[in-house]
């Protein structure tokens, strides 16, 4: 078994309403913009890319209160959209919200 583990910052772009799976499991569909600068090979380079993402459980009811625009900190996983699609996307398992005035997080993480 391999390391799959993903930390991203970014603005909430589209969230979905909250929806729930035949199990009656909260699940939350959203796209987060990310834009930073990084080092590679000791040259900068600038990031900018959205990413789609899905949360479930408590973390999908939490995020499900959070607003497009609000800046979080979000701690994953990635797999694929589906069975039959090679398109990643990020199962959040951790997302904290970033406020702006005090820059205090408030977050919650599934366990």
């Amino acid at each position: 078994m391999g390391v799959n583990a993903v930390a991203l910052s970014g603005e909430l772009r589209e969230i979905e309403p909250l929806r729930h799976t035949p199990a009656g499991i909260p699940l939350l569909n959203f796209r987060l913009t990310h834009k930073s600068q990084q080092i590679e090979a000791g040259y900068k380079r600038q990031v900018d890319c959205e990413v789609n993402g899905i949360a479930i459980g408590e973390v999908a009811v939490a995020m499900a209160r959070m607003q497009p625009g609000h800046a979080v900190n979000l701690e994953g996983f990635l797999n694929r959209k589906n069975r039959m699609s090679a398109q990643l996307i990020l199962h959040v398992t951790k997302a904290q919200t970033l406020k702006e005035t005090d820059h205090a997080k408030t977050g919650i993480e599934q366990g």
